[in-house]
Order: C-alpha cells, then structure tokens, then sequence
C-alpha cells in the first residue's frame, strides 16, 4: 500500500475508531500527521478524543470561534497551542499529512483552497459542498495539486453496514437482490441535542445548503 493511499485510509479509520492499523498499514508505523478545521460540526469530538492515541498525531485545531475552542479544549484534555485562530497559519506551522474538516458544508472549500495547493490531503464531512459551484472549483484544485478529497459518509463505515454489505455480496446467504428500501433518519438536530454552533449552521440556508433534503439526502 503506497503512502497515498495509507494516509487517506488512516483518516478514515482513525476518524471513525473502528478499527486501528491493518497489517497492510503497518508496513508504516509513523504516526500520520492530523489537523482539525473547524469543530462546529458534532463529529469533531471524535478525533478530538484521540489527542492521546499513538497512531496520530494530532497536529492542530483550527477554530476561529474562541470560546468553543476553549470548551472543547478542557473536554478533551487538549492544550491551548494546539488551537488556531488563522487555518493558513496553523498549516504553514504544523505541516499536517491530512486534514479533517468539521465546520459548515459551505466552508468546505474554504479548506480545500488552503490545503490543496501545500499538497494536504483532506475529508470533509458529507456532502461534499452546497453549489455544483464549489464541488467543481474543489475537484480542480484536488485534481491539480494531486491530493485525495474525501467525503465521510458516516454511516457506510458502521460494522453493521460493512456486515450486511457482505452478507447480501455473497449471493447464497440471501438469494439475488430485486429491491432495497432503506429508511433512516432521526427526531431532527435539535431535537437530539446537537450543540448551538452545530445547530446554527445546520438550520442556515447558506451554510448547510438545503436543510435535510441535503443533510440525509446526500446518502
């Protein structure tokens, strides 16, 4: 496995704690070089709880919002140098491998912009962007500067999803596939306690970029 395809893989699996190295990644044990933009989206505290694993490092936070930056500082246990106020600064500075990105979906290309042209791969939670505008600006500068630009469906990564997967692959469990329905969703962000910052953008026209029809439908 290349060193391409081992980072991009780790922000995957690292993001969703899952599962640790595989065999195949252990072919290279550093640990992969991480920085967060942004922490307003909800599954930021996800790789923010592994500040203190060994197969990261995590280099730098990027969040302009002070007061959430220092909140989730002392949640996580996480020292205040690690937090920027300025992305390009934070990523001049810590040189990171990988971005992960947890702040609005109209801030996506935002990340994209500052980390493409230093050759920074990055994830960004899904969708990918809210204008064919952006999604086609984001894919020139991936395809330009060769970096992988990922999209985290979060729910293709469950264990159960990867099971069920396999278990209707293998055509004798189950018997050929006519139709799937899938139904999913939940009460709605407020209703399920989602923080205030989390929940300012997900309700903004502009920053989430079509409320649940873009939030679930994206699936």
């Amino acid at each position: 496995m290349n060193r391409l395809n081992y980072v991009c893989l780790s922000i995957i699996f690292l993001y969703l704690g899952i599962i640790g190295r595989t065999s195949a990644q252990s072919k290279d044990s550093t640990p992969l070089r991480l920085a967060v933009a942004g922490i307003t989206h909800g599954h930021s505290g996800w790789i923010l709880r592994r500040g203190s694993q060994t197969d990261i490092t995590l280099s730098g936070i990027y969040e302009p919002n002070a007061d959430l930056a220092q909140q989730q500082a002392k949640k996580y246990n996480l020292p205040a140098s690690l937090f920027y106020t300025d992305l390009k600064k934070m990523l001049d500075e810590v040189k990171p491998e990988a971005v992960v990105a947890f702040g609005s979906i109209y801030e996506h290309l935002a990340v994209v912009e500052a980390c493409a042209p230093r050759g920074i791969h990055v994830m960004v939670e899904k969708p990918l962007a809210t204008t064919l505008a952006h999604v086609t600006r984001m894919e020139q500068l991936a395809r330009k500067h060769n970096i992988h630009l990922l999209t985290n469906y979060e729910t293709s990564w469950y264990p159960k999803t990867e099971k069920t997967y396999r278990l209707v692959n293998d055509s004798s469990y189950v018997g050929a596939i006519r139709k799937v329905v899938i139904h999913d969703g939940h009460q709605g962000p407020k209703e399920i306690g989602v923080s205030k910052e989390f929940l300012d953008w997900l309700t903004d026209p502009v920053q989430n970029g079509g409320g649940a029809l873009v939030d679930f439908g994206c699936y």
